[in-house]
């Protein structure tokens, strides 16, 4: 049995290789290639590309790496043409993977959609085009495989993968133990794992450091960068601002968990720091233009974080009004979270400052995280999506035919226009 991955993003390389191990490990004899990363070719995919190294962000830099793209899209589609496998699992990475399940599908190969794209936040008039070129979505978090089984696809909860990687980490014990010995709270500070992420947010972050040093003077500050690229450009930033930072490359779970608590850029990070229960201040910086343009005409739901999405009753804006960081209750979202083009630094530093200093604040917000975490965190995606795969696959079931619905329920055109605008 082949299957064809197509993965494009750091934290999809990871998801990817946990779901190729889990594959082997219930088919010994399956075989797995296409694109991915280094964490996918370690756990035994044959890699044709490794995608991750074109992960952009904006419409801008997508046109700049166009050639690239379509130079891989024109190779998937020969191989799908000449080999068939027997199927292609596609994990987040929407732009190119849609063009690689238009090929799949182009020679009948079945597709999965592994940790689907986040469109019922952002884009819920593309669900048509996940009805007509996917066939199984599997999806991470509950109410979102609820959300597209009443647009008619073909949904299942497995789980969020993130949970399986935390839960199989492996600490470098002497580090923590040697970081645990000095004296002062750790504030540990996550800028994300794209350069781009932490050119915009880094700044803010450690400007925020400076004002909370002032409010709190037995503090001290780490970054976590994702790799020794961004280390380098952490420490050129840390320098330049003069505010007393140590900054570590590779370091990530160790500096969470003697973290006190967090200033972190948006991103599945905030699972991880839910999994630890470490109370967290989110932060996404963009310009002014990209913002305006986000909240006006493409966000859909109350909260940018994951966690507080999987707390809030109902996530979607239908229910209520967005959320406000400046607003009396903001502080109650288990993560206060900034999307913002502003400067935001004082708001950040005074909640910061309130878990250092009080501690029955602190305990509370510890409690609320771990309560979110007995419900969410168990682990086993990895498992639950590698059988399904396996099962449909091995139980001789031809792949279905997209659209893959039954047309008669489908709401009317002007309905669907309806409910693309809320």
């Amino acid at each position: 049995m082949k299957i064809f991955f197509s993965v494009g993003e750091p934290s999809g390389d990871l998801h990817g290789a946990n779901l190729i191990k889990e594959l082997r490990r219930q088919n010994p004899g399956i075989e797995c290639v296409g694109y991915g990363g280094p964490k996918m070719a370690a756990a035994g995919c044959q890699l044709h590309a490794d995608l991750t190294q074109l992960a952009v962000m904006w419409f801008l830099r997508v046109l700049l790496n166009l050639h690239h793209f379509w130079g891989l899209y024109r190779r998937a589609r020969g191989y799908f043409r000449d080999v068939r496998p027997d199927a292609v699992v596609l994990i987040d990475y929407p732009g190119f993977n849609w063009w690689i399940a238009r090929a799949a599908k182009k020679y009948g190969i079945p597709v999965f959609y592994y940790g689907v794209p986040q469109m019922w936040a952002w884009a819920p008039w593309r669900v048509r085009k996940m009805r007509r070129l996917v066939d199984h979505v599997l999806c991470k978090l509950p109410f979102e495989a609820d959300w597209y089984k009443s647009r008619q696809c073909h949904a299942t909860y497995v789980g969020h993968p993130y949970f399986d990687e935390v839960r199989r980490q492996s600490l470098d014990q002497a580090f923590v133990d040697e970081q645990s010995q000095r004296p002062g709270m750790l504030v540990t500070i996550l800028p994300g794992s794209r350069t781009q992420e932490v050119a915009k947010n880094l700044s803010s972050f450690l400007k925020a450091a400076g004002e909370i040093r002032r409010r709190v003077p037995d503090v001290r500050f780490a970054v976590a960068s994702f790799n020794e690229k961004q280390a380098a450009l952490a420490r050129q930033l840390v320098a330049a601002l003069e505010v007393p930072v140590e900054v570590f490359a590779g370091r990530t779970p160790e500096l969470i968990r003697l973290g006190r608590c967090c200033l972190a850029c948006s991103g599945s990070v905030s699972l991880e720091l839910l999994y630890h229960a470490k109370p967290t201040i989110i932060l996404y910086r963009v310009g002014w233009f990209p913002y305006t343009v986000a909240r006006n005409l493409f966000i859909k739901v109350k909260f940018i974080t994951l966690v507080n999405l999987l707390a809030a009753d109902d996530p979607f804006l239908r229910a209520g009004a967005r959320y406000d960081p400046r607003a009396a209750a903001a502080e109650d979202v288990l993560f206060p979270e900034h999307l913002t083009y502003e400067d935001r630094t004082q708001q950040m530093a005074a909640q910061i400052a309130a878990w250092l200093s009080d501690e029955s604040r602190y305990e509370r917000r510890v409690r609320e995280l771990q309560e979110l975490k007995q419900q969410h965190a168990s682990g086993g995606a990895s498992s639950r999506a590698a059988g399904y795969i396996l099962r449909h696959l091995g139980s001789g079931t031809p792949a279905l035919s997209g659209p893959h619905f039954d047309r008669s329920v489908l709401p009317s055109a002007g309905k669907r226009r309806e409910e693309s605008e809320k």
